[in-house]
């Protein structure tokens, strides 16, 4: 069976679904919103170079990965998917998936690109290419990924009390009084608690001493009220469909400004997580929702990830224009070059982008460029 029959074979394949039912809440509060997934191999060509499936018909789903068997595998060279719209039948143009995000938690049992928002969609189709100039092949297991993140009726950002300020928190000097924005809880975003049942880890150290800036790279199209499904499909993706732990990022931001809570833990305390390949012992991770390489964010995401990071640094006397020295968890290269060994510290601004600390373009060019001017707002938000 050459590679084409192979691809033909595998679309009448059977769906995978996962998901389950969350625990009772009150019915006057928030529901946990159970996610479903559908999971397709992607035939490779027998040179492993290649590889491509297209489903003309599939259960309804908004977002969709590539994943693969090895999680500390890398895939070099590009993958691209397009989805059929499944309010106008159309098909969508061929966009980028991004697959250079590097590990995640250690209990992950599959690497994978970013998880990416389509919109209600019924059908979908991937080509991957391997780089022509790297002696690497495709990784093998290659998978797609399809997620329903569900229906649920989205909770509203928790504020803290009025004109609270940072407080100490696990060791933390909370030196610097910057007041604690609103923030959606996981049970306002409809989080399924029973699919992460794991303890949180906090930092070794209990002091975040640095902000890494993210973006998810996927689509900017999506309405804001649907943000809380975009953060429930990236949570099943990296849980269900990864096998992490727990959603990555210890925060989220929309790009209407709304913050939501990431990774379970506490937002006032100095949670583990799964965003900074090497550097997430001492760091907390915000990704903003969508691809910001060409199209730059908006006033409401500059200013709530300013806000967010003023009050997250402030809790352990952490200045947001400052630079800290962080001690590397892993050999690394980031995305200008720049390499190091296990153990080396390494100085970076106390706010900086993901592409700082690893080689990936994340968080895309334009928000990338936006950095100083959210340092600057944060110093703003902490002066006053």
């Amino acid at each position: 069976m050459n590679w084409v029959q192979m691809a033909a074979a595998a679309v009448t394949g059977v769906f995978a679904l996962h998901g389950a039912p969350g625990p009772a809440v009150p019915s006057d509060g928030p529901r946990p919103v159970a996610a479903h997934s559908q999971t397709r191999a992607v035939p490779v060509a027998p040179d492993q170079r290649d590889a491509d499936v297209r489903l003309s018909e599939t259960r309804p789903f908004s977002l969709l990965g590539v994943t693969w068997d090895d999680p500390r595998a890398r895939l070099t060279g590009t993958a691209e998917f397009r989805t059929r719209s499944a309010v106008s039948g159309e098909w969508s143009g061929w966009s980028a998936l991004d697959a250079d995000d590097g590990p995640g938690d250690a209990s992950a049992r599959r690497g994978g690109t970013s998880a990416v928002w389509a919109g209600p969609s019924d059908g979908a189709e991937v080509r991957i290419v391997a780089d022509p100039d790297a002696t690497a092949v495709l990784p093998a297991g290659l998978r797609l990924d399809l997620i329903d993140p569900g229906q649920g009726t989205p909770g509203t950002p928790v504020p803290p009390a009025a004109g609270s300020p940072a407080e100490p928190a696990d060791g933390g000097a909370g030196t610097l009084g910057a007041v604690r924005p609103a923030i959606t809880s996981r049970a306002g975003w409809g989080a399924d608690e029973s699919i992460s049942p794991a303890a949180p880890q906090y930092l070794p150290g209990g002091k975040v001493k640095a902000v890494v800036v993210h973006h998810t790279a996927g689509s900017n199209a999506y309405d804001c009220a649907d943000a809380p499904a975009v953060v429930r499909g990236i949570y099943a993706y990296h849980v269900q469909q990864l096998g992490w732990r727990d959603i990555g990022y210890n925060f989220l931001v929309d790009k209407c400004g709304t913050l939501y809570e990431g990774r379970k833990g506490g937002v006032d305390r100095p949670v583990l997580g799964a965003h900074a390949y090497g550097f997430n012992t001492e760091t907390s991770g915000i990704a903003v929702l969508g691809t910001y390489t060409t199209a730059a964010p908006g006033e409401a995401v500059t200013s709530a990830v300013a806000r967010l990071a003023a009050w997250k640094l402030g809790q352990y006397g952490v200045s947001p224009t400052g630079t800290t020295t962080l001690t590397a968890g892993a050999d690394g290269t980031n995305y200008f070059g720049k390499a190091w060994t296990l153990g080396t510290r390494i100085s970076l601004p106390t706010i900086h982008g993901h592409r700082d600390g690893y080689n990936t373009q994340c968080p895309g060019d334009a928000l990338y460029a936006e950095l100083t001017r959210i340092r600057t707002l944060a110093a703003q938000a902490t002066a006053g």
